[in-house]
């Protein structure tokens, strides 16, 4: 392919590599070229916080840094989860003979290429010729993604795959990731699949498990995964699904070892570091969970891969712990991220939760009941989330614990427990949330009960020949407990028996208002907020990062 003459005078490129020898040829090497801008890193965390909230158009990363727990495949992966790296990105991995095999590995398919050392400036020169090449090659199907059109982006990457274009291996996994962005889970697993008979690669059979776990078949994932792990004892990104496959069980102390392996082979993750720290937390392990969630803080409060409910969840172990100086450190990192993002809606309120711990830490009562009454006023309105149930939920646990009791809180557990806790790993995260006050852990777990009772009643309805009784019980039952549960089976039922259904067009019409107000749809338990889910590849749409849209019926 022909190349128009580089011009890289307003281009910026980073180099990391701790060897100051390696780093100042690297350097040099692309000044020749006519580099605009070099930056240099020497340890991986400043590249980190570089990539973060700089965009470069060449990154130059050596894999191995001896003095670090991390390597520059695990930056990558990072980056790539968190979805902090742009298409228009060119990344090259520095390689030596000893890590060559895994670095040519990962270049068949995400990365832009390795550069195997020692290398001569025509080597350095042909690399990012080649990636040139490649994001030329596809540049039609990443601005249909960045134009947000991504059923013709998906198109566009079958159509490359069929044909065994020009790149069609990276271009099956772009089409594959598209396809589960857009619900399409079926036809995401026959790609990945015939990645898979065409070419065995780990991302793929990845691929295969993420697609089967997103539509419902949890067994056949695992045991997809199982075989995976198997073969790869070291690919983190398959910990990372299987924890994910666990924790939606509700199989949590299982979910727990996973995460801690994944943690294990990756220990500077900030986000398989979260993922520990809350699983522990919610799994009862408060005292491990203070020093993973404590050691996630630390690293990664500067970094955009932290999430803030961490900072929460430090702050009720830390009021148990009567630790008042750790509690008054959480309010302050809050306070920073505020300063840093001052119209950050989430951030606010989650911080209003620390308030209220350092008040009770405080024996400031009378304004934490007045706190905790305001957000109990809000436990029926449509924008009131899974988080914000499990934060309020273990406020009021902790009131409880220190024999502070309101006369309206057995209501409102009851009905958040209606409301949240549709299926068992939701259950058991609310549940966990109250751990502090078993009563309260015991009323969700009554309310889940209920939920299952109403929704197989209403099943055994449909399953006697009377689908329309049976979504009309549903509409009614979730219509005032806010069930997601309920709404999305009044939905499934609806959408599976339609023609057997008189007045099925106004029917649907009611669930689909229910579905929206209160995005019942969203029904999947998650661990903070989510960003690209484990072995996926990132895509960027637009000017912002875009999120994964979760479409999923089957929580």
């Amino acid at each position: 392919m022909a190349l128009p003459e580089d011009d890289l005078s307003s281009s910026q490129a980073l180099v990391i590599d701790c060897n100051p020898t390696s780093r100042s040829i690297l350097v040099s090497q692309l000044r020749d070229f006519g580099m605009g801008k070099v930056v240099q890193c020497a340890r991986l965390v400043d590249a980190r916080r570089q990539l973060e909230y700089r965009k470069f158009d060449v990154v130059l990363c050596e894999h191995h840094f001896a003095t670090e727990s991390m390597s520059g495949q695990d930056l990558l992966d990072d980056l790539r989860r968190n979805q902090l790296l742009p298409f228009s990105t060119v990344f090259i991995m520095v390689t030596g003979e000893a890590t060559y095999a895994k670095v040519a590995e990962a270049a068949e398919s995400a990365l832009d290429g390795y550069l195997l050392k020692p290398h001569k400036a025509t080597h350095l020169g042909e690399r990012l010729r080649q990636a040139r090449i490649r994001k030329i090659s596809l540049q039609e199907i990443f601005l249909a993604i960045e134009a947000e059109d991504f059923e013709t982006a998906a198109s566009l990457c079958l159509n490359r795959f069929e044909t065994r274009g020009l790149f069609w291996l990276y271009a099956a996994r772009v089409g594959a990731e598209l396809l589960l962005r857009t619900g399409k889970y079926d036809q995401a697993q026959k790609l990945y699949q015939a990645v898979v008979n065409a070419k065995t690669l780990p991302w793929a059979k990845l691929g295969v498990a993420r697609s089967l776990l997103d539509e419902g078949q949890t067994a056949k994932a695992v045991s997809t995964l199982e075989n995976m792990i198997s073969e790869d004892p070291n690919y983190a990104d398959a910990y990372d699904v299987m924890g994910r496959a666990q924790f939606e069980q509700g199989k949590f102390e299982a979910a727990l070892v996973t995460y801690k392996m994944a943690s294990a082979l990756t220990p500077a993750s900030i986000t398989r570091l979260q993922n520990l720290g809350l699983m522990c937390y919610y799994s009862g392990d408060h005292k491990e969970a203070e020093k993973v969630l404590d050691r996630t803080t630390r690293l990664g409060l500067e970094s955009k891969m932290f999430d803030c409910q961490t900072l929460v969840l430090l702050a009720f172990v830390r009021l148990e712990s009567v630790d008042r100086k750790g509690l008054q450190r959480c309010r302050d990192d809050f306070a920073r991220l505020i300063e840093r993002q001052p119209d950050n809606v989430r951030y606010q309120r989650l911080s209003g939760v620390v308030d209220a711990l350092q008040l009770i830490e405080q024996r400031q009562y009378a304004q934490v009941i007045e706190t905790v009454r305001g957000m109990c006023r809000k436990v029926k309105e449509p924008e009131l989330d899974f988080e914000s149930a499990s934060n309020l939920i273990a406020l009021l646990a902790q009131l409880a614990d220190k024999a502070i009791q309101l006369e309206e809180v057995e209501s409102i557990v009851d009905t958040l427990g209606l409301r949240f806790a549709g299926t068992r790993a939701l259950c058991e995260l609310l549940a966990g949330s109250a751990s502090v006050h078993p009563p309260y852990a015991e009323r969700i777990r009554a309310a889940h009960g209920q939920i299952l009772k109403l929704a197989e009643n209403a099943i055994s309805l449909s399953m006697a020949g009377d689908p329309g009784a049976a979504v009309k019980e549903l509409i009614f039952h979730g219509n005032s407990t806010l069930s997601g549960k309920l709404i999305e089976t009044a939905y499934l039922v609806l959408h599976r028996y339609s023609d057997k259904i008189a007045n099925a067009h106004e029917l649907t019409d009611l669930v689909h208002e229910l579905r929206t107000r209160y995005s019942t749809h969203i029904s999947r338990a998650a661990l903070g907020e989510q960003k690209r889910q484990a072995g996926g590849l990132t895509l960027r749409a637009g000017s912002a990062s875009a999120k994964p849209v979760n479409t999923s019926k089957n929580p």
